[in-house]
């Protein structure tokens, strides 16, 4: 719920594109956040596109890994 309310606060601020970012384990989240934004809170909002890709990140053992990540960009008319 807090990124959900961090997403209504930057709309209601004005802002018109926020853009949702997720990397892992986290991405269901992102989904469930545009999700509930849209359907719940903001039936206006327009999803403007998703971008998924892979990311090279070095872990704390200085090991490199792949992980997924995704983007949604949704906007208020």
């Amino acid at each position: 719920m807090n990124y959900v309310v961090a997403c209504l606060t930057f709309f209601n601020s004005g802002v018109k594109k926020v853009v949702v970012k997720a990397r892992g384990r986290a991405i269901s989240r992102t989904v469930d956040t545009v999700e509930l934004l849209r359907r719940a809170f903001m039936k206006d909002l327009h999803l403007q596109g998703i971008d998924i890709c892979t990311e090279e990140v070095t872990r704390i053992e200085g090991q490199k890994a792949n992980v997924s990540a995704i983007e949604i960009t949704v906007t208020k008319p």
